[in-house]
């Protein structure tokens, strides 16, 4: 898929942070360069609006990324996490998010999403279909669902420059030299 990027396009990127997360960490125990996300989902265009959408944990120990991605551009939103009884826990921004793009696209002639959730399919097809936006997707795509990437105008699939948007990636096995006992 390649779909015609200009300066003059005016784009807004709705990044699913956990689904980002969780794919970082499970395929490359690795956590997420958003700022290498956010560029090359602009890629030179006009940037009308960035927000990531986050979950407050009970420890607050959140913040300093939070922080990270607001200097980055990126405005946060919040939702608490919920903890239900015998220990569950949710914080689901799929509804947000999407009501956040579909309100946003009359002033947008680019929707970027920043996930891999299948469950965006519809807001993909209404996009592009009932607000005429050109709809991308960025995302690992070992862990993207096929349906979305298919969707999409354009798939940007993270997994083939993984070092490009990690943070630290772990040293390859076997590279580092066995520790010496100490008596």
């Amino acid at each position: 898929m390649s779909v015609i990027k200009h300066s003059e396009q005016r784009v807004g990127v709705f990044i699913d942070t956990q689904n980002l997360y969780h794919s970082a960490k499970n395929l490359y125990k690795a956590k997420v360069n958003f700022g290498n996300v956010l560029e090359d989902s602009v890629a030179g265009r006009q940037l009308i609006r960035a927000r990531a959408y986050v979950v407050n944990t009970e420890t607050g120990e959140e913040q300093p990324f939070f922080e990270a991605l607001e200097k980055l551009g990126i405005e946060i939103k919040t939702k608490d996490l919920q903890i239900f009884f015998g220990g569950a826990k949710k914080a689901d921004w799929d509804v947000g998010m999407a009501i956040d793009a579909v309100t946003a696209a009359p002033k947008l002639d680019a929707v970027i999403l920043a996930t891999g959730d299948g469950d965006f399919v519809p807001l993909v097809e209404h996009l592009k279909i009932r607000e005429g936006c050109q709809v991308e997707v960025i995302t690992f795509g070992r862990s993207a669902s096929t349906r979305l990437i298919e969707a999409a105008d354009e798939f940007i699939d993270m997994d083939e420059d993984p070092k490009r948007y990690l943070i630290k990636p772990p040293a390859r096995r076997g590279s580092s030299k066995k520790a010496k006992k100490v008596a």
